[in-house]
């Protein structure tokens, strides 16, 4: 069969081990650096190896066979980023479960519905989440148990040192057996077997920026074969600020542990505490979404920066100005990446690695073709054509949780990203907006994120938010939100002339400017635009 001459493929890679279902293959990882450190808490500087990891993953799949739970089951983790984190995650899916990861920050609406989605036997709770959401998690009726990470021990809930750790004191399971006297030895111990082409691995949640989140079943196979070797993803020592239940905190930070890489973690981000950590571990990579990049390139307080030498940028578009000034705040970098992928993808469909590309994702990446359609005909666009992306690959989904797959996949078997995007003559792809947030101005189709990366070029701002407001003539007039810096206080008009000056004129600031504190963003710095239209309807803002 012959490749089609408008579709851009990544390298021929057959090097995916389909044998081996992911428990077994990240135990087996996992073993070769069993001495090595995993994880250190920035805060708190606690370390933890690999092999401790291990040992807790292992005695909880052991106990949670012994509580019930049989393949297929779903168990849920929700956490902020902790200790406790991984070995929960790699035990569930060494019982043969499959293991979703729940937001700490959802609203009681959101959280319920993703319950209702996964609808979790077991759930893992850090105390922040069970104090958080605890009379909705007691009255869901398919949650049998309640697992609680720490030392506090809670009514009707089970600690999780009784699970991870033999010999726990003062538990009483004589009814159920599943306390442990002894560690598993590794040598001793076989991850349920699972099919690894089709069972699902994880039920991840798609961001939910435009509306609800959906459930995206990710696969064994998907997960592996981000973890090939093949698949570049970085994995020099890092610092962690992504939440682990994000999908992009999840499969990365898996991705690293597979690579024997030490990760520094922190449980929020904050721009001294960050800069203070990098400079007391010598971080030399960094993973952060666009939003934090230039929170710290803005920062004034001075940190030596000196072992930073890659940045790596995802979850919106980075643009050339960031880049320039994160070389500043960081000398010695010598790449600032960035990369494009969803929940969808399990992460990645390019990645750039060429310095004089900034702006561009990146060229794609093994194990996928891409190709770029007109929204509206459907036909196959080439190189500098701006069409909506669709991706295939071994790395996407088996589909979403209670959805035809017919409504996201084409006839070719094309996942539809909803994401608008080109090619240059080179095969980088670069990407313009999400579908879904262009705004319909007269005839024009205006990229909201253009007028934001102007509008944080100025000094005077450090956020914005850039949605449509409704227009009784023209459709859609472009509107800004905008957080100034500290000292400034510039005008609605002095932003709307900034505007006019530097774009064309379907792309000026015709709704307007309202000023915020703060642009609303979800737990990994990505903007809620859908918060931003319902100021626009509420006129919520300080004018």
């Amino acid at each position: 069969m012959l490749k089609n001459p408008k579709y851009v493929y990544g390298p021929i890679d057959r090097y995916v081990t389909a044998s081996l279902n992911f428990g077994e293959f990240i135990l087996n990882k996992i073993q070769e650096n069993r001495d090595k450190i995993a994880l250190i808490n920035g805060s708190t500087h606690e370390q933890l190896t690999y092999g401790e990891i291990a040992q807790e993953a292992m005695n909880i799949a052991i106990s949670l066979g012994r509580m019930g739970i049989k393949k297929g089951d779903v168990i849920a983790v929700s956490s902020e980023n902790r200790r406790e984190f991984w070995s929960s995650i790699i035990g569930i899916v060494c019982s043969g479960a499959v293991a979703t990861t729940i937001n700490i920050g959802y609203t009681n609406d959101e959280l319920k519905h993703v319950c209702g989605i996964a609808k979790p036997k077991f759930i893992f709770l850090s105390p922040l989440a069970y104090k958080t959401h605890a009379k909705i998690y007691k009255a869901l009726p398919y949650l049998k148990k309640i697992i609680i990470f720490g030392d506090d021990r809670l009514p009707n809930t089970i600690l999780y040192k009784d699970i991870a750790l033999p010999n726990n004191g003062g538990v009483n399971d004589k009814k159920e057996g599943y306390r442990l006297t002894e560690n598993i030895k590794y040598e001793d111990f076989t991850p349920a077997d699972v099919d690894t082409n089709n069972d699902t691995l994880f039920i991840l949640y798609s961001s939910g920026t435009t509306g609800l989140p959906k459930g995206v079943m990710i696969t064994h196979l998907n997960v592996i074969t981000l973890c090939s070797p093949s698949t570049p993803i970085p994995t020099l020592k890092g610092l962690s600020i992504t939440p682990w239940y994000h999908t992009m905190g999840l499969v990365s930070t898996l991705a690293g542990f597979t690579k024997g890489s030490t990760t520094v973690y922190l449980p929020k981000f904050d721009v001294d505490l960050y800069l203070k950590t990098v400079e007391k571990y010598q971080i030399s990579q960094l993973t952060v979404v666009p939003a934090a990049l230039i929170a710290l390139c803005k920062c004034k307080l001075t940190y030596d920066t000196s072992s930073v030498l890659m940045v790596f940028c995802g979850a919106a578009p980075l643009y050339e100005e960031t880049a320039k000034a994160v070389r500043e705040r960081f000398p010695s970098v010598q790449a600032v990446l960035q990369g494009y992928g969803m929940t969808e993808t399990t992460l990645a469909i390019t990645l750039n690695f060429n310095p004089d590309k900034i702006g561009s994702v990146g060229t794609v990446i093994s194990h996928t073709v891409v190709k770029v359609v007109n929204p509206e005909t459907r036909e196959v666009l080439g190189p500098n054509q701006e069409g909506e992306i669709c991706v295939k690959s071994v790395m996407v989904m088996k589909g979403y949780i209670g959805k035809d797959r017919k409504e996201d996949f084409d006839d070719e078997g094309f996942l539809r990203t909803g994401d608008i995007g080109y090619y240059d003559e080179e095969q980088y792809f670069y990407i313009v907006d999400r579908l879904k947030e262009l705004i319909k101005y007269k005839a024009y189709q205006v990229p909201p994120a253009e007028i934001e990366a102007l509008l944080l070029r100025h000094p005077g701002i450090r956020e914005a938010g850039v949605v449509g407001a409704p227009h009784p003539t023209a459709g859609e007039v472009p509107i800004a939100f905008v957080a100034l810096q500290p000292g400034y206080n510039l005008t609605e008009k002095d932003i709307q002339d900034f505007v006019a000056e530097k774009l064309s004129n379907p792309k000026h600031l015709r709704g307007g400017v309202r000023f915020i504190d703060e642009i609303p963003k979800n737990q990994t710095g990505k903007m809620l635009r859908r918060e931003l239209r319902k100021m626009v309807k509420t006129k919520k803002s300080k004018l």
